[in-house]
């Protein structure tokens, strides 16, 4: 697998790159991001690879993110060339409820916005960034279609939403022969998996392309950090886990730790760091299109394409799968193995593909 070996998302024909460059790094607005020197370097290094897909959102850096990668692709005159994703759902003004969530209204509030500070007149891929738990799904497809009809955006998305919501979209656009969603983006990593019960096989069904985010845990995978010494790491873990954010608390667990292991153990045998094996299993699973990656260093991102240079092997593989697979639980306990063969009178039984 090579950077600049596109693949189409979803069903759809738009082709992006298998790893996709996550640009909530770009900007220092945040207390951990990268200048806007080392952005640009690698901004630079991705394209040159043959990387096509840039992914940011409108709250990133606090809207600075956009606005370095409008400016960059500009710099480049690679319009034409980059697929820009970016997002809306965050509020940007506390206080205002209306200036948030997944209503119409923010929607093209947002949408103006992100079209102001990335310099252009239509975003490739618009995403919305998270559930908002509010707007009926048929305002947010519709307003979504008035946007492609409109000329403002390409093609959208969904970000961080139950698989319910994904398939209840998908299935209104389908009867009502709108334009349909091509892109899910979720958390999925050897410490997350969770979206391999339902999203994976949903977005398998209904012709939508994954993309994961945090395939490394937010450099929990990179083996730079050690249980017993946390806070010495060199990362932004250091700073953030005592900020009673959920997605990095839910990080610190004994099974997590056994998988760090695991992976820092592999690295040593088959000569790959533990990042590179990390991304290369996620980029490698079933239903992925475009892994998104991050970077604050130029090396951190060297590494990160490296991952697309080697396969790992079954053996391997299944050991990664053994440590980190999911707990059985219900409904998910009735399809496994066991349970189908009580279903089918134990004959071997393949259903079609």
């Amino acid at each position: 697998m090579k950077l600049n070996q596109y693949m189409t998302l979803g069903r759809s024909g738009l082709k992006v790159s298998p790893l996709c460059l996550g640009a909530m790094t770009f900007g220092e607005d945040w207390g951990w991001g990268s200048s806007e020197e080392t952005a640009r370097a690698i901004f630079d290094a991705y394209i040159d690879k043959g990387g096509n897909f840039i992914d940011t959102a409108d709250g990133y850096t606090n809207g600075k993110s956009e606005e370095l990668v409008g400016k960059f692709v500009k710099d480049k005159k690679l319009r034409d060339q980059v697929i820009i994703a970016t997002k809306f759902t965050f509020c940007a003004q506390p206080g205002n409820p209306n200036a948030g969530g997944n209503g119409r209204k923010n929607i093209y509030r947002a949408l103006e916005g992100s079209l102001k500070r990335l310099g252009t007149d239509y975003i490739d891929m618009y995403w919305l960034h998270a559930w908002d738990m509010f707007t009926p799904v048929e305002e947010v497809l519709l307003t979504l279609n008035d946007l492609v009809k409109e000329g403002k955006i390409r093609y959208f998305g969904l970000s961080d939403v139950p698989a319910w919501y994904l398939a209840k979209m998908q299935t209104i656009a389908d009867l009502k022969a709108m334009h349909k969603l091509i892109g899910l983006q979720v958390e999925y990593s050897l410490l997350e998996r969770t979206i391999e019960n339902e999203h994976v096989p949903a977005c398998k069904e209904l012709g939508v392309g994954i993309c994961p985010w945090s395939p490394l845990a937010s450099g929990m995978l990179t083996g730079k950090y050690k249980k017993d010494k946390l806070e010495s790491g060199n990362g932004r873990m250091s700073k953030l886990k005592d900020t009673g954010n959920p997605s990095f608390e839910k990080l610190f667990t004994e099974r997590n730790w056994k998988i760090v292991d695991k992976l820092v153990s592999l690295s040593k045998e088959i000569g790959r760091t533990p990042a590179q094996i990390a991304l290369n299993w996620v980029a490698t699973s079933p239903g992925i299109t475009s892994t998104i990656i991050g970077a604050t260093k130029l090396p951190q991102l060297e590494d990160n394409l490296g991952a697309l240079n080697f396969m790992i092997s079954k053996e391997h593989r299944d050991e990664l799968e053994e440590v980190s697979g999911l707990e059985p639980s219900h409904p998910y306990v009735f399809f496994s193995v066991p349970m189908q063969a009580m279903i089918n009178g134990n004959a071997k039984v393949k259903g079609w593909s």
